[in-house]
């Protein structure tokens, strides 16, 4: 299974396309996730792979995981000082068109009956998120998106609040499906010294007609 998933892998820093319905951490309403899996993943070390970031349970695509601990402190620190490019890929509810930036603080919010969830706070945490249309089909628009900031739930609640149009299929901002239409489409991770690790996923047949106008 992970053999064809492995979009770069180095001495440093091994990047897989994560499935979605695979959530990255485990716990108590979780009993399988990648960690199960990390000792599957270690291609002739000794020590498995630590995931330096964490993508949604139901969020396919771009996953970096660092091979021994120095590399991950860079990398981690990569992430908290935004030196990281992302780009993500999203089928939306409804027509969007152009392009802009979303300046939305989040928060997180447990008082719902229907569980946690972020929502806009101008108290709560900065998030920024650069998007982009790219095709509408069906009723529905397929937008790229580039986040400044790594906010829980950040693209999914951007598109809900600000757009308008959630991600297709979630289920905590828009209607529940079959398949939540979000993909960390690639990655690029700088590098001192070094070539920077740089992967980039395909979307996965759930995207439908959208997958070739990605």
């Amino acid at each position: 299974m992970w053999t064809e998933r492995i979009l770069f892998l180095d001495a440093e820093a091994l990047v897989i396309d994560k499935p979605a319905g695979l959530a990255v951490h485990g716990g108590p309403k979780t009993p399988h996730s990648l960690e199960d899996c990390l000792a599957d993943l270690r291609f002739g070390f000794h020590r498995p792979p630590a995931p330096v970031h964490r993508l949604d349970r139901d969020t396919s695509g771009c996953l970096l995981l660092s091979r021994n601990p120095k590399a991950h402190k860079r990398f981690a620190r990569a992430f908290e000082e935004g030196r990281v490019e992302k780009v993500y890929l999203a089928v939306l509810e409804g027509l969007v068109e152009g392009e802009g930036a979303i300046d939305l603080p989040l928060a997180k919010d447990s008082s719902r009956e229907r569980g946690w969830r972020m929502v806009g706070d101008p108290s709560g945490q900065p998030a920024l998120t650069k998007w982009r249309a790219l095709r509408q089909d069906g009723g529905r628009t397929l937008v790229e998106f580039t986040p400044a900031t790594g906010r829980t739930h950040q693209i999914r609640a951007h598109a809900a609040y600000a757009l308008h149009r959630p991600v297709v299929g979630d289920p905590v901002y828009g209607r529940p499906a079959p398949a939540m239409l979000l993909h960390a489409a690639s990655l690029l991770v700088p590098r001192e010294g070094k070539n920077p690790v740089a992967a980039a996923a395909p979307p996965p047949p759930s995207f439908g007609a959208f997958r070739d106008a990605a």
